[in-house]
C-alpha cells in the first residue's frame, strides 16, 4: 500500500506513500489533562443567605483561570523560538534517497507542561519548502499515523507529499512525536529479543510484562510525559514557530486521533483541518481493537473470495470457503511452523501479520499476496509471508527494526491505559471479539483484545475514552473509505459527528485512508486546503481504477 509506514491491528501503525498520500492506523481517546483544565467556579453567595449578608464575611475569591497554549507566559520562550533551518544530512544507508534535499530543525519544547520551567526535549522537524515561495500561504503539518510514524522520515523519503497546488503554496512539515525518530525514541527490547517477543506463538501470561519492565527501567521519567497530549502540545509551539497564527494539517489514522485532540485543546488555533482514515476518540482501546478486528476479517474474506475466482488460487475455487481455509493454514502453523531460507521461522502470529500486512492494500495487490500465501501452503515456502511480516514490523534486511514498535506501546498505553477491561466487562470483551472476527482473532485471542497490551505498563495517566467535540469556528474535513480495514468507516462517521463543524468525505472502496486512492478525494482535500473550500455534505468518491 505505501512505502512509509504501514501498520494495523496487531501493531496498528499507518502510513503515507511517496508521491501522493497512502496512509496506514489507530488509537484510542483522550480526556482533556489537568493542566489545560479551568477550575470550577463556585456559585455566587444568594442575596437572602445570611452568611453572605454577614459583615464579618470576607468577599468570595474571584476564580482565575490558568492561562494556557500562548497565552501562558510561562510558555512564552518556547512559542518565540525561531527555528534553525539547516540542510538534512545525508543517511549513506538509503542510496536512492538525498535526505540532504530537505530541510531540518530542532524545536525545543519542556518534557512537563505542568513545569516548563524544569527539563525539556528536542523535537525533530523537517519542511519540504513551497514548490512557489512568492505565492506561499504557510505551511501544512502532516502526521503519517501509528501511534509512532515518523514525520521526518516519511517528509525525508518522499518531499513531494503534495502534487500541484498544495505543495507549491505550502511548506510541506513533518515532525516526530515523543517517542518516536528524532524525538526521544523509545526502544526498549534488543533486536533478538524482539524477534522472539514479536513472532512468538506462546506469549504466556508475561507477555506484555516484558515490554513493560524493560520500558520503565530504560525511560521511566519519559513514559509520563509521551502521550498524545504531550505532542499536541508540542504541535502548537510547532505552529507558532513555523510563524502560523493557525494549524493547517493533514492527519493520517493515528494521527486524526492527533487531529481530534488537537481541535480539542486549541480550538481557536483551528485551521484547515483533514483527517484521513479517521480512528474514533469515545471507543477505548479494547473496543477499537475489536472493531479493527472486525474490519481485517471483512478483508480477509474478500481478499479470499477475490483469490477463488482466480485462475490460480492455493485457497481454492469456492468463495465461501476459501478464507477458512486461509485461516486453518495460518493457525496450523503453531503445530508446523515453516523454516525459511535465512534459517528464520514462518510462525502462525508471523504468518498472520504477514497476511494484515497485505491486507492493508486494496485489490491491486491481492494477487501477491495470493502468490505468498500459495508458497506457503503448496511449496511449504515461507519466506514471502515472513518479508510480509518483517515490512509490517519495520525490521530491515539486516535484522535492526527501528523504534516504531515500542512507541506504539508506549504511546497507546499513556493515552488509554485506565481503559483495560476486567472481569464481566472483560469476557464480554472476549465474547464480542470472537463474534465479529471469528477468523483472525481464534489464533490468539489476548493478543487480539490486548493490542498493545497496557495491563503491566507503569504509567496511568489521566486520559480517558471520550467522544471529542471542538468549538473550533472553522469546519473540519474527515476522510472515511468504505473498505477500509484498518480504521472502519463507522469511525469516520462517529467522528465527524462528534466534532460538531465538520464534514465526512466519503471514499467508495477497499485500502486504508482516502487521499492517495481516488483522485476525486485528492481534489476536494486540495480545494479545501489551498481555497478553504470546504466538500459538499455527503460527497461520495470512486476510487481510481485498480493499478
Amino acid at each position: 500500500m505505501n512505502s512509509t509506514i504501514n501498520r494495523l491491528a496487531r501493531r496498528a501503525l499507518p502510513a503515507v506513500a511517496a508521491a501522493v498520500l497512502l496512509a496506514a492506523c489507530s488509537s484510542t481517546g483522550g480526556s482533556t489533562g489537568a493542566a489545560s483544565a479551568a477550575p470550577s467556579t463556585a456559585p455566587a453567595p444568594s442575596s437572602s443567605d445570611p452568611a453572605a449578608a454577614a459583615p464579618t464575611a470576607p468577599p468570595a475569591p474571584t476564580p482565575t483561570v490558568k492561562p494556557t497554549g500562548q497565552a501562558d507566559p510561562a510558555l512564552q520562550a518556547f512559542y518565540g523560538q525561531k527555528l534553525a533551518w539547516a540542510a538534512c544530512q545525508d543517511d549513506p544507508k538509503t542510496e536512492k534517497i538525498d535526505e540532504s534535499a530537505v530541510q531540518c530543525a530542532a524545536l525545543k519544547v519542556p518534557l512537563d507542561y505542568a513545569n516548563p520551567t524544569g527539563d525539556t526535549l528536542d523535537v525533530a522537524v523537517v519542511r519540504s519548502p513551497a514548490g512557489k515561495p512568492d505565492q506561499r500561504i504557510g505551511s501544512v503539518v502532516i502526521d503519517p499515523g501509528g501511534p509512532g510514524g515518523s514525520g521526518v522520515r516519511m517528509i525525508q523519503r518522499s518531499p513531494k507529499q503534495f502534487e500541484g497546488a498544495v505543495g507549491e503554496r505550502y511548506d510541506t512539515v513533518g515532525f516526530d512525536p515523543r517517542g518516536v525518530g528524532g524525538t526521544a525514541p523509545v526502544n526498549c527490547l534488543d533486536d533478538r529479543t524482539r524477534d522472539e517477543w514479536l513472532t512468538t506463538d506462546n506469549p504466556g501470561p508475561d507477555h506484555g510484562k516484558l515490554l513493560a519492565d524493560a520500558c520503565q527501567a530504560k525511560y521511566g521519567k519519559l513514559l509520563e510525559h509521551i502521550g498524545t497530549r504531550d505532542s499536541v502540545r508540542d504541535m502548537d509551539v510547532l505552529r507558532a514557530a513555523l510563524g502560523d497564527r493557525q494549524l493547517t494539517y493533514y492527519g493520517l489514522s493515528y494521527g486524526t486521533y492527533i487531529g481530534s485532540v488537537y481541535a480539542e485543546e486549541f480550538p481557536d488555533r483551528v485551521g484547515r483541518l483533514v483527517l484521513d482514515g479517521a480512528v474514533d476518540p469515545a471507543k477505548p482501546l479494547a473496543a477499537n481493537n475489536i472493531e479493527q478486528y472486525a474490519g481485517f476479517e471483512r478483508s480477509l474474506r474478500a481478499f479470499a473470495a477475490h483469490c477463488a475466482k482466480q485462475s490460480q488460487c492455493p485457497l481454492g475455487k469456492d468463495p465461501e470457503k476459501a478464507a477458512d481455509k486461509a485461516a486453518d493454514f495460518l493457525d496450523g502453523l503453531k503445530k508446523k511452523p515453516l523454516t525459511t531460507a535465512s534459517g528464520r521461522v514462518l510462525t502462525a502470529s508471523a504468518a498472520w501479520t504477514g497476511m494484515v500486512e497485505g491486507l492493508y492494500g486494496d485489490e491491486s495487490g491481492w494477487d501477491s499476496l495470493a502468490n505468498s500465501l500459495g508458497w506457503a501452503m503448496v511449496r511449504g515456502k515461507g519466506d514471502n509471508l515472513l518479508a510480509y511480516a518483517d515490512s509490517y514490523n519495520k525490521r530491515d534486511k539486516d535484522g535492526h527494526y527501528n523504534v516504531s514498535a515500542d512507541a506504539y506501546t508506549a504511546i497507546y498505553c499513556a493515552d488509554g491505559a485506565t481503559d483495560v477491561p476486567t472481569g464481566d466487562a472483560l469476557q464480554a470483551a472476549y465474547a464480542e471479539m470472537a463474534a465479529k472476527a471469528p477468523l483472525i482473532s481464534r489464533h490468539e485471542p489476548s493478543m487480539a483484545l490486548f493490542d498493545p497490551d497496557c495491563r503491566s505498563w507503569p504509567f496511568r495517566s489521566p486520559e480517558k475514552a471520550h467522544p471529542i467535540t471542538s468549538k473550533a469556528q472553522n469546519p473540519i474535513v474527515v476522510v472515511g473509505s468504505t473498505g477500509d480495514a484498518a480504521t472502519p468507516y463507522a469511525n469516520a462517521e462517529q467522528l465527524a459527528a462528534q466534532l460538531g463543524n465538520a464534514v465526512l468525505l466519503t471514499r467508495e472502496g477497499e485500502g486504508h485512508t482516502g487521499y492517495g486512492w481516488s483522485a476525486c478525494i485528492r481534489a476536494s482535500v486540495d480545494a479545501f486546503l489551498v481555497d478553504g473550500t470546504v466538500p459538499a455534505a455527503g460527497t461520495r468518491c470512486k476510487s481510481d481504477p485498480t493499478r
